[in-house]
């Protein structure tokens, strides 16, 4: 189903639809047609919420990523595409690829593996590999895709079947009709997720099995032999698992765990939950049985992590790059984008993730923006040092840029950013620190959470530090915030009216300094 229609509710909101961030600037770019994040306008609207320099779906319907895979100098993105969306039904899904050597700029290439061409129907998540030693028989540098397919139409009978490609990933063939992995009589069975294990010279697969990861061994990606499970419940059902090997940055070598959950019947969050550990090749040691998570937010679903790798593809350990799909299952269908676009689907900013040791000891991931956004700088505005005692409405307006401050306080119970704010100031959406957490929170302005319980996300914060580094990538329909060195972010769907585009600093119970304030815009 397309969902509830979004028309009536934000009809009228295209007055300022092209706001510059600056004053005197023209209005923002918009990106190039056949581009990731480039799609087609609804015909006779001047209104768009598509997202300036975050990745959407051409048109239709998108939803998890899969891992990108580097082919050929560049990195080959697959991702789950209904073309059927907007014609009124959930009738499956594709991979459709897009490409990109930079993680900013994607140029739409269709769909590489068709949905309902066996007897098998759609298919569902995965992930590919190149097989350079040609294990699989295709031929070396064939690249393979392991998938979950439902047989009979149905979503309780999910299997593992497999594709290949021998023109560089653009194009998949079905390795016949029956599975590389059965269904052993469970409900959940899905998302394989398939690495190399160098050291034991095979193919080893993470499987997504209600609240058990299940690790599964090959040689040839054909048969598969089961070797274990990591158990976890408390955190919904598992989806889209993730295993990699990681060098922290005291030198030691890490593997870490991860998938995504809906934790919130607990009070945890709805994205990706993580452990570090060990792993002998067929069991997973966590360091601590309760997860980290990756994001805080409400909307970092289905996320994958990928080799980092530089122009020539050489593989960094101590670093990985993750994405994750801009949504959440309890509100799929809800977004602007459709009517005014055409299209439902957004991603996260593409992220560099690194392992720290904590003052602790414990090991946990950080995050930052890929590198290369810096690139796509179009305009930048340094406000300097800035002192607030309430609240200071900046001379700056905008529906998509980026703003980065350090906030220091001698004594204060809360400090942030208005993001989005109304000219009246009714509406708006804050992010900050209060007391003991860092916050974001979507209250104040239109949002896709009609049940109240996803309003504000929280994470950890120490306010005898007495200073914060806030970094906040904000877009037409969403906002991300990077706190301190990356140790959390919260990332979260916005649907602001695009005449919200006031930008404003404010404190509570005391004054502070916004130090080195800096706003930018992209164009991408």
């Amino acid at each position: 189903m397309r969902g509830l229609t979004r028309r009536a509710l934000f009809a009228g909101s295209g007055a300022g639809a092209a706001a510059a961030l600056l004053p005197a600037a023209s209005a923002a770019a918009k990106p190039r047609p056949e581009a990731g994040s480039a799609g087609r306008k609804s015909s006779g609207s001047c209104v768009s919420y598509r997202a300036d320099y975050h990745f959407t779906v051409p048109d239709q319907w998108k939803n998890d990523p899969q891992r990108p895979v580097w082919i050929d100098g560049e990195y080959h993105y697959y991702y789950l595409y209904n073309a059927d969306y907007l014609a009124g039904g959930e009738a499956g899904t594709a991979w459709r690829l897009a490409t990109t050597t930079d993680l900013v700029s994607f140029t739409d290439r269709g769909v590489a593996v068709p949905k309902d061409t066996t007897v098998n129907g759609d298919v569902w998540s995965g992930s590919a590999v190149v097989d350079a030693g040609d294990t699989a028989g295709f031929g070396a540098g064939a690249v393979v895709a392991v998938v979950t397919m439902s047989p009979g139409g149905g979503t309780d009978h999910q299997e593992q079947f497999l594709y290949y490609s021998t023109d560089g990933g653009r194009t998949f063939t079905n390795h016949g009709t029956g599975p590389v992995l059965p269904n052993p009589g469970v409900a959940d069975f899905r998302d394989p997720k398939v690495i190399r294990d160098e050291d034991r010279d095979r193919w080893v697969m993470a499987l997504a099995e209600h609240d058990k990861i299940g690790l599964y061994h090959s040689g040839d990606l054909k048969s598969w032999t089961y070797a274990g499970g990591f158990v976890k419940d408390g955190i919904g059902v598992l989806e889209c698992p993730d295993l990699f090997r990681i060098t922290a940055d005291d030198g030691t070598g890490k593997w870490v765990l991860g998938a995504s959950a809906d934790g919130t019947g607990s009070g945890q969050p709805n994205t990706y939950a993580y452990w570090t550990g060990s792993f002998d090749g067929g069991a997973f040691t966590a360091d601590s049985a309760d997860p980290q998570w990756l994001d805080h937010g409400w909307d970092w679903y289905g996320a994958v992590t990928f080799e980092k790798r530089d122009a020539v593809g050489s593989v960094d350990p101590a670093a990985r790059y993750a994405l994750g799909w801009l949504n959440n299952w309890a509100y799929a269908q809800t977004t602007p984008t459709i009517d005014a676009d055409g299209f439902n689907g957004t991603d996260s900013v593409v992220r560099e993730v690194t392992l720290r040791k904590s003052a602790s000891g414990a090991y946990y991931l950080a995050s930052r923006p890929v590198a290369a956004l810096d690139s796509y700088v179009s305009r930048t505005l340094n406000l300097g040092d800035l002192t607030v005692d309430g609240t200071r409405l900046l001379d700056c307006t905008g529906v998509s840029y980026e703003l980065t401050t350090e906030i220091t306080w001698s004594r204060l119970t809360g400090a942030g950013v208005q993001l989005r704010r109304s000219p009246d100031g009714g509406r708006h959406i804050d992010a900050g620190v209060y007391d003991d957490f860092a916050f974001l929170n979507r209250r104040g302005t239109v949002n896709p959470d009609t049940s109240g319980n996803r309003r504000e996300s929280r994470s950890p914060f120490d306010p005898s530090a007495r200073r914060v580094r806030l970094r906040i990538l904000v877009d037409r329909t969403s906002v991300e915030m990077f706190v301190d060195d990356g140790r959390y972010v919260h990332s979260s769907e916005v649907f602001p009216y695009l005449v919200d585009d006031r930008l404003a600093l404010f404190t509570i119970g005391g004054p502070a300094v916004f130090r080195n304030t800096v706003v930018r815009e992209f164009a991408v």
